[in-house]
């Protein structure tokens, strides 16, 4: 039952979480939740405020004795990735998440849990209702629409927080410290035709399916090599249209911009009778080849082929010829590594949806850099690859980075606290995902700034998952700190 995770330590951590997951929060829908954080706020009887978007600020006065220490934030955002797999019924927009304990875990079942970030917004709330800890003035600036253009952050006036150290709870390895993250840009790719090249009516149609997949958070997970069902499934369709005849009648792939493309679907129609048997070998072939290229990083890629009603019309020749081309020819995953913080991604980008049929044609790639030039180079190289195929490409939704600072505050706060949990020193990172850090610090330059959070593994997936021994050392890694600051 999900209620069995209120057991768990801390008890109000927990009890929280679970009462988020009972909400619906996919980005762009987080009008209840955000009511829920607003209301609890009131009801512990401190100074709350929602702004104009909705996000949420919770101000809570210092401990008598420690009125003047610094004015600690604790931020989160409220809104989650709605993810789940395909056998599963779940309207993120009305269901509960069905959370569970597995062993020293806690994850959902067939969704994503939204542990990103209800764990960051569960242990704010937590430490604003505690009335144990010690500590000077804190605030709970619980931000929206984080995962889709980081809408909340963009929106944030001066003054709506009036901290002096920030500390982001939104990172998702435990024990460690991040000082920066990267910066990103959504690529648009569209293409508009008519809709009038008629299929003919001796073609025989089929739709290859490509599935089991396991995505995953596309700047986590983008230096792991897991697999792109939209590069993969064009990787087929390229040796379908140009050796067997085939002709596209209809592509999808993908979802989200921020999440691995787990899945992809087209319609292929072929009149060679010849063909038409040999395809049956080709689709299984390929389904072999993507499972030993994958192997020890993906399980279990699906890849099956069926035949289906012949489609009234097809995409014309010329524009499934650059629309493959095109997909082929762009750079996906990891681009290149930063130098000092080895083994950590610089640039990347994620073709991480593609819809084609109807009449037009729209692909979306996010990019991500902690370097501005880098970025604006990832980009181009996408614009260039399909501007050459005659598609018209945009750039939207832009965000700096967030640069390493380390010699914060915040940083020698927090890794303190850490060495006395954890009897270590912290490794101190930079997160190639993008954190919210560096738009607030756009609005609030005098603001030190630091990352944390439980160890979570598979966000932006139906594999999510996080440690619950996790969230109770950063409980105390989190009330210490603010003890002895």
């Amino acid at each position: 039952m999900a209620t069995e995770i209120k057991s768990l330590k801390p008890n109000a951590v927990w009890s929280y979480f679970y009462e988020l997951t009972q909400r619906p929060r996919p980005t762009f829908h987080s009008q209840i939740v955000g009511k829920y954080i607003f209301e609890e706020g009131k009801r512990l009887g401190l100074d709350t405020e929602m702004d104009e978007i909705g996000n949420v600020i919770i101000r809570k006065p210092a401990t008598p004795g420690m009125e003047g220490k610094p004015t600690v934030t604790f931020q989160a955002h409220m809104d989650m990735v709605p993810q789940k797999d395909a056998n599963i019924e779940h309207d993120f927009e009305k269901d509960p998440i069905d959370a569970y304990i597995d062993g020293d875990w806690v994850t959902a079942r067939g969704t994503t849990l939204g542990a990103d970030d209800g764990m960051g917004v569960a242990l704010a709330l937590a430490i604003m209702a505690d009335k144990d800890i010690k500590h000077g003035p804190i605030e709970a600036l619980i931000t929206v629409d984080e995962e889709v253009g980081m809408d909340g952050a963009n929106n944030l006036q001066p003054g709506f927080s009036k901290g002096d150290i920030l500390i982001n709870i939104d990172s998702e390895a435990e024990g460690q410290l991040f000082v920066g993250c990267a910066g990103g840009v959504d690529v648009n790719v569209s293409l508009e035709y008519k809709d009038e090249c008629e299929c003919p009516a001796s073609d025989v149609a089929f739709k290859v399916s490509l599935s089991g997949l396991k995505g995953g958070h596309s700047g986590l997970d983008i230096n792991i090599g897991r697999a792109n069902a939209n590069k993969l499934i064009n990787r087929f369709l390229k040796e379908a249209v140009e050796y067997y005849g085939a002709r596209l009648a209809w592509l999808e792939g993908g979802s989200l911009r921020n999440a691995i493309p787990r899945d992809a679907t087209a319609i292929i129609t072929m009149t060679d009778d010849e063909n038409i048997s040999a395809l049956w070998e080709l689709v299984s072939d390929y389904q072999d080849l993507f499972n030993e290229e994958f192997k020890g990083i993906e399980n279990n890629i699906i890849f099956k082929i069926e035949k289906v009603e012949t489609p009234k019309t097809l995409i014309p020749e010329e524009i499934q010829d650059a629309l493959i081309n095109s997909v082929e020819a762009c750079v996906n995953g990891a681009i290149s590594m930063l130098t000092d913080f080895p083994g950590t991604v610089e640039s990347s980008t994620n073709l991480a949806k593609i819809i084609a049929h109807d009449g037009k044609v729209d692909i979306v790639f996010l990019v991500r850099s902690s370097s501005e030039s880098r970025k604006e180079w990832v980009a181009s190289a996408l614009e260039s690859a399909f501007t050459l195929g005659g598609f018209k490409v945009e750039f939207e939704g832009s965000y700096n980075g967030w640069q390493p600072n380390i010699k914060s505050k915040a940083l020698e706060m927090l890794r303190k606290s850490i060495v006395k949990v954890y009897k270590k020193e912290p490794e101190v990172l930079v997160m190639h995902a993008g954190l919210e850090c560096g738009i607030i610090q756009g609005v609030m330059p005098n603001m030190d700034m630091i990352s944390i959070g439980p160890e979570i593994k598979s966000p932006h997936s139906p594999e999510e998952k996080v440690l619950i021994s996790s969230v109770e050392k950063l409980w105390y890694v989190l009330t210490d700190a603010l003890e002895n600051l």
